[in-house]
């Protein structure tokens, strides 16, 4: 049994729009499949990272990618990491890759890049978090130089640089909840530098608020945040769940041996909402897509008219239906 559990960024899903905070449902649902395939944003959660053994974490636009049938997924075991930050290094940064080296004993280096990645965070029309990104063609070609230099080519890149966000956002966000204002911006770079280097890629923000700032400051070092905001509390880097995530993330391939979607794929899980190109594509390859009405968002996309979807009314009857699915009876078999 292999399942895709998804939760896009920047929606405001109740379950999986904040710091890492789907880790437990995606825990739940991974425990009734053999491999349980998702994304960043699920599991990510600053220096904290809970996702299973049985998960393979994917970048958003390669997963749709898969989810179509535009490549298959190739496990891996111990990728090479290269973490690429804006110059000067900060000593975060190497704090967190040094432990990750000693932790998960990952392969990891380091590039400063001569041209600043510059990312800033804000909100659409429809209440979305989204942003701009400049500077990937030159960050790319810098791994690319760099990687020509040491002979290497990464397995994975992990991006760790500041995102600019207003500071009454990040106030209003910690004090009040919302949607995460970070993570719109993350997808949309990491979406652009994954389709340049066509390898596993991730995003973490490096921390951008000054001591003196004392109002916004002291939020993370002593106030008590909204409890699905508490993981980037407690943290001080952010880069651990990117590094973790990568060290074993699969590499897309044409190797038709590997996972195939319309092969291998038993379901899609989603939250209510927020059909768009991965529903489709599961559509077209026949993939059943369960959607958990209890994990609503601010988007409101609903699957087309003739188009079957089975519903669930929160994780814990998804899992009974995933576990249904496995068994092989049918839902109604066992209600009355």
């Amino acid at each position: 049994m292999i399942g895709v559990f998804i939760v896009p960024t920047g929606v405001g899903a109740r379950i999986g729009g904040d710091a890492g905070d789907a880790n437990p449902a995606l825990k739940l649902i991974a425990n009734c499949c053999d491999m349980i395939i998702t994304h960043p944003n699920v599991v990510n959660a600053s220096d904290i990272n809970e996702m299973p053994e049985n998960c393979l974490y994917v970048e958003g636009s390669q997963l749709d990618t898969f989810l179509d049938g535009g490549a298959n997924l190739e496990e891996t075991y111990g990728n090479r990491i290269l973490v690429v930050t804006n110059t000067p290094v900060k000593p975060d940064t190497m704090n967190a890759v040094n432990a990750a080296r000693h932790t998960l004993g990952a392969k990891i280096d380091v590039l400063g890049l001569t041209t600043p990645l510059t990312m800033v965070a804000y909100f659409d029309a429809d209440g979305q978090a989204t942003g701009t990104v400049t500077g990937v063609r030159e960050a790319c070609a810098d791994v690319h130089k760099f990687e020509k230099s040491v002979g290497i080519t990464y397995d994975a890149i992990a991006v760790h640089t500041e995102i600019v966000v207003p500071r009454e956002v990040q106030l209003q966000y910690f004090k009040d909840g919302g949607v995460n204002p970070w993570g719109g911006v993350e997808a949309k770079a990491s979406k652009e530098l994954a389709n340049y280097l066509k390898r596993p890629i991730a995003h973490a923000p490096v921390e951008s608020i000054p001591p003196t700032d004392t109002e916004l400051y002291n939020i993370h070092v002593n106030k008590i945040v909204i409890p699905r905001g508490a993981a980037e509390a407690v943290s001080c880097c952010y880069l651990h769940c990117v590094l973790k995530g990568l060290h074993k993330a699969p590499r897309l391939t044409t190797d038709r041996s590997c996972i195939r979607a319309g092969a291998h794929v038993d379901f899609m899980m989603s939250p209510a909402g927020v059909w768009g190109p991965a529903h489709y594509s599961c559509h077209k390859q026949g993939i059943p897509v369960i959607i958990v009405r209890e994990n609503t968002t601010i988007y409101k996309g609903n699957p087309p008219q003739g188009v079957d979807v089975i519903y669930a009314d929160n994780y814990l009857e998804a899992a009974g239906i995933v576990m249904a699915m496995k068994t092989g009876i049918t839902s109604e078999s066992v209600r009355a």
